[in-house]
Parts: structure tokens; sequence; C-alpha cells
């Protein structure tokens, strides 16, 4: 039965594990959280690196040369890391790029993180030290060119003279301290790529559009983080095993604990119960010997009477009914009062043998008035003993099987070895047998299948039996009758 208290504590239990469970989810999803922070910030770093060696390299008129540019895009690849990096025009076509070719469409793609189950791609747009929505609004482009392109548009050759205006230009300092030359009297930055005077607008505005630098697309792969977080899983996954085996074992602890209270409480009780029994046994003891001095006057009586020679028949029968009446009595008395007295066992060494000889010796008239037959050992068999007890016991089990048999039966007593140490004991009768649900009720007192019987015959055989630590049990007989075996019989020198 399961107590409030033990409910209380069970529920505290259940209630600490449930908040350890929510604890290591809360941590794996903010290491989940921690690690993709991580990976966006490290492509933010790697753009903030590229921004840096594009400002390093872009000179007065605001172009790039692709090829040392992506020379130096390569340097940051690393295979199970850092997939690609590609730098994109407002379109959202490739510029420049290092690393595995980009599988995703970038066109319409704008800046933020877009995350698949393999890799991530950050996108971020170019700041090359200025104010990036001035940038995005004006025209002041740096544009990416190969080194074929650029030397045809820069050519020497097709630059236009210098102008008053130019001639007349002052130093201007941006936000980032890059020192640029714009009209005199202006605050006006000139652009960093300027259309060449030989160059049409169109074609002009076609490498602004396809060349121009807008964007960084920084493919990233998951399995560091993917692995991170496997590990962090498989971390807290054993922390939750672990607090389930102690919630499990506090449970168990505790059970037994609740157990081990109620059974020291039944042991108390118990206690207490058979001091109570140990008083009225023998106050029942005494009863049972005080009672036979006045059945022995009652029988004594009773004989006196059946002896006198002018008595009637009817009186004599009646008086000699008193008498068996009395002696049934008297025996009942005798075998309880036994039954009742505690065994002190005194142990030594027994020829097993020759207390069955005595015992044989003592059942002689019956056996023979019923014309049994009775197997008997001849090899002596020693076993430690209290002999007195002993033969009390094997008595009452032969004499059962003597009264069981039909005339002209057969008792069988065994002895032998089971193991170096252990013996056995084994009575064997061919009567009506014990029914298989009378088997353990037959060792409780007053219970008997005789109707002459006492009942405490096998009470007392069980008691004996139990006083020196061995076993009985009733068996069947194969065919017929049946086989009172003991076991963990002790032999000498174990």
């Amino acid at each position: 039965m399961i107590t409030r208290r033990n409910w209380l504590v069970y529920g505290v239990l259940l209630a600490l594990w449930v908040m350890l469970l929510g604890w290591q989810i809360a941590e794996h999803m903010r290491v989940q959280r921690n690690a993709h922070a991580a990976l966006i910030h490290r492509a933010e770093d790697i753009s903030n690196t590229l921004g840096l060696v594009m400002r390093s390299q872009r000179r007065w008129s605001g172009t790039i040369r692709k090829e040392r540019l992506e020379e130096a895009m390569s340097v940051l690849i690393k295979p199970g890391e850092i997939e690609a990096i590609a730098i994109l025009n407002g379109a959202g076509d490739v510029v420049a790029a290092a690393g595995e070719p980009l599988e995703l469409q970038t066109k319409g793609m704008v800046a933020g993180e877009y995350w698949d189950k393999d890799n991530l791609v950050v996108m971020n747009l170019v700041d090359l030290g200025t104010n990036m929505t001035h940038d995005l609004e004006s025209t002041n482009v740096t544009v990416v060119l190969p080194e074929d392109q650029r030397t045809q548009i820069f050519n020497r050759s097709n630059r236009p003279p210098r102008s008053a205006e130019t001639t007349n230009a002052v130093r201007t300092t941006n936000a980032s301290g890059f020192v640029f030359r714009g009209p005199r009297g202006t605050n006006e930055f000139p652009n960093y790529f300027r259309r060449p005077s030989w160059m049409k607008e169109d074609d002009y505005k076609n490498i602004i559009q396809k060349q121009g630098v807008h964007s960084f697309a920084v493919v990233l792969s998951t399995d560091p983080i993917d692995a991170a977080s496997a590990q962090d899983l498989w971390l807290r996954l054993t922390m939750v095993l672990l607090a389930t085996l102690a919630a499990v074992g506090g449970f168990l602890a505790w059970r037994n604990v609740a157990k081990t209270s109620e059974l020291q409480l039944r042991l108390v009780r118990a206690s207490e119960l058979n001091s109570h029994l140990k008083e009225m046994n023998v106050a029942a003891a005494g009863l049972a010997h005080e009672t036979r001095n006045p059945l022995n006057i009652i029988r004594g009586l009773a004989q006196m009477i059946c002896k006198q020679s002018d008595v009637s028949p009817e009186i004599a029968k009646k008086t000699r009914d008193i008498i068996n009446e009395a002696d049934r009595l008297t025996a009942q008395l005798n075998e309880f009062i036994n039954y009742s007295r505690p065994r002190e066992v005194r142990r030594a060494t027994v020829d097993l043998q020759s207390v069955f000889s005595e015992v044989v010796r003592a059942l002689n008239y019956d056996i023979e008035e019923k014309k049994i037959t009775l197997q008997l050992p001849n090899e002596p068999f020693k076993i430690q003993a209290d002999e007195q007890l002993l033969r009390q016991a094997l008595f009452n089990l032969v004499l059962n099987a003597v009264q069981a048999v039909d005339k002209g039966g057969n008792i069988d007593l065994r002895f032998g070895k089971t193991t170096p140490t252990d013996g056995y004991i084994e009575i064997r009768d061919n009567g009506p047998g014990v029914l298989p649900e009378h088997r353990t009720e037959i060792f409780k007192p007053y219970f008997t299948t005789n109707e002459k019987g006492t009942g405490l015959g096998l009470a007392v055989v069980q008691q004996i039996v139990l006083a020196h630590g061995w076993e009985i049990a009733s068996l069947p007989n194969e065919p017929k009758g049946a086989l009172f075996r003991i076991d963990h019989v002790k032999l000498p020198g174990a």
C-alpha cells in the first residue's frame, strides 16, 4: 500500500527528473542557437575581411583586379568549413568567386541567412568604409574587372585632358579616413569608377550593372555545428540517463526503506504476539498437565467399578467406555504437551540405521499384525542429530505409514547422500497417499485425515525437523502411496 508520504517522495523525485529534463532540453537548444550564431558571425567576419582586402586593393579609379581578389578569397576557403565565397552584383550574378560553385539561386536574395540541409549561405552587403546607404543610392560603385578589361578601359591614351575644375580640386577626407580630391569650393566626392570620355553611356551602365560590387555570399558547411550539436545531445542524453537511473535508484531505495520500516513494525508486532503466544502456550501446557490428574482419578474409579463382582453388565460396559475415553484424552494431552515443549537440539553423531531398527522394533507388533513388508537398509549411515528427537520424529513417520497401508502393504525406509556434506531420509509406503491439496496442510497442528488421529504427529515431526535446520516435504510415491523426504541432513564433519 502506497502511503501519502510515499506519494509525496515519488512526486518530488518525478518533479526533479522533469526539471532536469527540461533544463537539458533548454541547454541543448541554447547550444544550438549559439552554434548557429557563431557560424553567422564567422560569415560576417569573412565578409569584413574581404571588405578590408577590397579596400586595400582598390585605387582612385574604383576598380579591383578580379584575379587578385579571387586569389585572396581562395586563401579563406577551408573544405568542410568554408565551402565557397562569392561577390555578387546588384542583380545577384556572381562577379568573383572562390571554392565550390554556388548551387543556389542567388538572384532575388537579399541580405540575411539562408539555411539548407548541409550549408549556410550568408548574404552581406559590401561595406568598404563608406556610408552603405549612400553607396547604394549613389553612383560611387566599386567594380571588379579582369586585368584585360582594366587595361582597355583605363588606357592612358584614352584619358581626357584635365579640366580646370579637376586642377582646382581640394583634398577631402571621408568618415573612414580616406582622402579624396573634389572640385575646389565643394564638399562632393568624385565617383570611384567614372565613365571614360570615350566610353558610351550604355557601355558604362552595363559594366556598372554586371561588374559592380553589391554583396558577399559566404557558403559555410553546417557539419561542424551538426557534430557539435550531436556531441552535446549525447552529453545531455547521458546526463538524463544518469538522472533517470538516480531517480529510479532513489525510488527503489525509498521503497526499500518504506518496506524495511513496515517489516520492522510487523516484526515488533509479531514479537509481541509471539510473546503472548508463548505465555498462552505455557498456560495451555500447564492446564493440560493439570488435567491429566483428574483424568487418572476418573480412570481409576472407573476401573474399580468395573472390577466389582456385583456390577451389572450395562454399568461394566459404560465404565469401560469411560476408561477408553480417558485413555484417548490422556494420549491427546500427552501429544499436546509434547508439541508445546521447546525443542533444544543437542547434536551428536548418530547411526541412522540403528535408530531405524529401534523404531521398527517398537512397532513390530503392529507390523506383524498387518503382515507389512518392511525394507530397511543394512549398511550404517552416520548423521549429526539429537538422537532422542530423531527417534521420536522417525517413530511418528513410520507409525503413520503403518496406519496408512492396508494389510500386506509395503514400507520402504531409505537414506543416502545428496552432497558430500548433506544427506536425506525417506519413508515410502504404498497406501492411499496424500492428496495434493493436503501435502502442506498435514504438517499443521490438529489437521488429520485419520478419524482416530490427533493431528499433532506430523506437526511434531516438522517441529523437530526445523529445529535441526532440515526440510521435510510430502511427495507422491509412484505408482501409489506417500513419500516423506527429509533433506539437508548434516553428515559428520560438515
